[in-house]
């Protein structure tokens, strides 16, 4: 066989990969939708399945116009493109043995990804048309931006060496402190909090929806880290697979174990909040650890997102799928275990603090970018045409008011909890936190 007959086959390989792993990556999409309609109330979860499909529609289409163009197109400084808006022009510094249009659906669902960890966050009273416009400036120009900084062929943290093989900044941490500044601005539930700092339960309505949702991100997940080496044919993508695998394994356990430990009972959203912590945290040092250093990354991962949780509702961060605890302090852990944990560079591998602190520089750059401009755009939607809907509206439920339609035929209106007349359900009950599952009440769920 000729050298031109076996370069187009590896390239046809590396294309069939990227493609499938693409495919993969995009059906995340359905573990977004599925987990955060678990955790919300019935009344408002076809509101957040629309939310995350608008990821998927308006998104991509923002994306595929000015997204992809900031991210990878060429520019002077190291901060953004300006080149390769609708993936169009010269786009030949991107050296790639795979067609750009392979490489772009790729990217494309890591950029639906990153606006679908805010949807979450923002769930049971953010405005469906402000939301639309966020999508789109999340894709256009929030997420590239800071994926440009990183992976742009003229980024200045890539420049610096800064290791994020799939994202555990660029995506997470981008998506996590993105979703606390929305979370600020927009404000807690109507009747999540008390006065005197304590918290009232608004039960998760099927929590095997969540599960499913879980177990979909999680199969996801292969396409998300392995398919990051863009190609078939290299040898890595079965490290990066197990690394991924272990680190979900150990962040699910370590949720489950310290919820046990901690309040009495195995908390069921902490053990999926675990396990997508630990997913989180490995997909930037997936291809550069050994697989017992992603087993320790994704356990603390999985205890730091119950302690997390915790933080944030005692901030009033009212967050009903804990997005910021996995995303956000997961994907932060994750940038910084690189420093930590690399097998070449790592500082418990004899390579020195020089590249944890590098890691640290561009985890606190973007997540900086994406906290800043995120709070202004929210804060700049606020004034403007408004960010939440009406009480009346958070009574009644979004479906309903927002799209005319409920996701369950004879669903009515039911009254928000008062945790005067039904102490029972409070999660300071049980716990003063209040991070702890309602187990003992049909249909409760942390958020």
């Amino acid at each position: 066989m000729s050298e031109l007959n076996l370069q187009d086959l590896a390239s046809g390989v590396d294309t069939v990969w990227v493609l499938l792993c693409a495919a993969l990556v995009f059906f995340m999409e359905g573990g977004f939708a599925f987990l955060e309609a678990g955790f919300i109330r019935a009344k408002n979860s076809m509101n957040i399945v629309m939310k995350v499909f608008t990821d998927s529609t308006v998104g991509m289409l923002s994306y595929w116009a000015v997204g992809f163009g900031v991210m990878y197109g060429l520019d002077q400084a190291g901060l953004f493109g300006t080149t390769g808006f609708f993936i169009d022009g010269d786009l030949n510094h991107i050296q790639l043995r795979i067609p750009i249009y392979a490489y772009w659906l790729f990217q494309a669902a890591f950029a639906m990804a990153m606006a679908s960890i805010v949807s979450g966050a923002v769930a049971e009273r953010m405005k469906f048309g402000p939301y639309i416009i966020y999508t789109v400036l999340a894709a256009a120009i929030i997420y590239p931006v800071a994926g440009h900084w990183i992976w742009g062929v003229d980024g200045w943290l890539g420049k610096l060496g800064m290791l994020d093989f799939a994202g555990s900044a660029a995506v997470h941490a981008v998506g996590g402190w993105s979703a606390l500044a929305a979370v600020l601005v927009l404000g807690p539930r109507t009747g999540k909090y008390n006065q005197d700092g304590t918290l009232n339960v608004l039960p998760a309505h099927n929590l095997h929806l969540a599960f499913l949702g879980t177990f979909i991100l999680w199969f996801g997940w292969f396409g998300f880290n392995p398919g990051s080496s863009l190609s078939g044919l290299d040898m890595n993508i079965a490290r990066i697979a197990l690394t991924t695998n272990l680190a979900a394994a150990a962040g699910g356990t370590a949720g489950t174990l310290f919820t046990m430990f901690k309040y009495g009972k195995a908390d069921p959203s902490m053990a999926m909040n675990g396990a997508l912590a630990g997913l989180a945290a490995i997909t930037a040092g997936t291809a550069f650890v050994h697989p017992a250093g992603a087993v320790v990354i994704g356990g603390v991962a999985g205890i730091l997102v119950v302690l997390a949780v915790g933080f944030f509702d005692r901030l009033k961060a009212d967050d009903p799928v804990g997005a910021i605890a996995v995303h956000g302090v997961g994907g932060t852990w994750g940038v910084l275990a690189v420093g930590l944990f690399a097998q070449k560079g790592g500082l418990f591998y004899g390579g020195g603090a020089e590249l944890l602190a590098v890691q640290a520089l561009g985890v606190l750059s973007v997540s900086t970018w994406a906290f800043g401009i995120t709070y202004l755009v929210f804060t700049a939607l606020k004034k403007t045409v408004g960010v939440r809907v009406s009480e009346q509206v958070e009574y009644e439920g979004m479906d309903l008011n927002e799209h005319g339609i409920t996701a369950y035929t004879g669903l009515v209106a039911t009254p928000l909890y008062d945790i005067e007349e039904n102490p029972a359900h409070s999660y300071a009950s049980m716990h003063p936190q209040g991070a702890m599952n309602m187990a003992s009440l049909p249909g409760s769920g942390r958020n």
